[in-house]
């Protein structure tokens, strides 16, 4: 008796050792579970931060790519010649008196003479500009004063060439002796169609050079990237250095006015991509 007895005090001491934990088996499983969901998590990061760091690199691959892109750089120069629509010159005239006064009046008689003779050959008044005015005491060898002289130098334009000749020939004729012609120049009314044609050239030569350099290179000629014109002054044709002294009333309309030609200049600079 006093063996069962203890067998089933025994028992009762220890029917539930566990009692208010889960069993063993069972916290095996939670423990599995959760480093399962923290190794997934750990995965994840891991592969987010992989993409990130190789979208990063070809990103800067592109940008590296599109930085270094090649490119060319080339001068073009065009011309282009017209003929000359317009001719310019001086004429002048001057007179002698005793007096100041009477010098200029005198003067003042022949340019309104010559000036008439010129708007009646076709200049008009607005390209009669009046250049210079002098009046100036005349001395002998001993400083004494003899007179005066009053001078009068006008620019005129006359913008049909075709008429110079004549124009020329009916001012020397109405203004009398002394009249002093100089300075005959020619051009182009109206260029921009000139330089048009220049520009066109210009271009072309450039893309000429810069296709032969991407050519040697293995490489082909892409957009353009920037252009700058470098519009040059006309060439032009250099003043004529007609020096005409009336020492008398003597027509010149025999003389023959060569305009020539006139050329103009236009250089670009530009800047090509290359592409392979």
């Amino acid at each position: 008796m006093s063996d069962d007895k203890n067998t089933e005090e025994h028992h009762e001491g220890h029917e539930h050792p566990h009692e208010g934990h889960a069993p063993w088996g069972m916290q095996r499983g939670f423990r599995g579970r959760r480093r399962a969901i923290l190794g997934l998590f750990l995965i994840i990061a891991i592969l987010v931060l992989v993409g990130d760091i190789l979208s990063a690199v070809a990103l800067g691959r592109s940008s590296s790519s599109g930085s270094a892109a090649g490119t060319v750089s080339v001068t073009g120069s065009g011309t282009a010649t017209g003929t000359p629509d317009t001719v310019s010159f001086q004429i002048g005239v001057s007179s002698i008196a005793k007096n100041a006064s009477s010098a200029l009046a005198a003067n003042n008689a022949r340019v309104a003479a010559l000036e008439a003779a010129l708007i009646k050959s076709g200049v008009t008044k607005k390209n009669i500009q009046t250049s210079g005015l002098n009046i100036y005491q005349n001395t002998n060898s001993n400083g004494a004063v003899t007179g005066y002289t009053a001078e009068d130098d006008l620019n005129v334009t006359l913008h049909e060439i075709s008429k110079a000749g004549a124009a020329l020939d009916a001012a020397t004729n109405a203004a009398g002796n002394g009249v002093n012609l100089s300075d005959l120049t020619y051009s182009i009314s109206n260029q921009s169609s000139l330089y048009q044609k220049a520009r066109t050239a210009a271009m072309k030569a450039a893309y000429s050079e810069a296709a032969d350099i991407a050519k040697a290179a293995h490489e082909s000629v892409g957009s353009i990237k920037s252009v700058t014109d470098n519009e040059n002054s006309s060439g032009g044709i250099s003043p004529l250095p007609l020096q005409y002294n009336a020492a008398g009333t003597k027509s010149i309309a025999k003389v023959p006015l060569e305009p020539g030609t006139q050329t103009v200049t236009d250089q670009v600079s530009v800047v090509y991509t290359l592409k392979g």
